[in-house]
């Protein structure tokens, strides 16, 4: 079973505020769905995130070389 977290749960794990959470998730630039008002993330889907990322960043240092 997935582990789902809270916005403020996100914001300590990304280490960005709540309100930068909830900006991102409205735009679709961080995985989250919404349950009544509150928003949800599933962790296996930010960590995804991040190293999608991770190796995006690195592809675009290496060509700079």
């Amino acid at each position: 079973m997935a582990s789902i977290l809270t916005a403020k749960e996100v914001s300590g794990l990304l280490r960005l505020t709540e309100a930068t959470i909830y900006r991102l998730a409205a735009r679709g630039e961080i995985p989250g769905f919404r349950i009544g008002d509150s928003w949800r993330f599933e962790m296996d889907e930010i960590l995804g995130m991040i190293q999608r990322k991770k190796e995006r960043q690195n592809g675009e240092n290496k060509s700079m070389e």
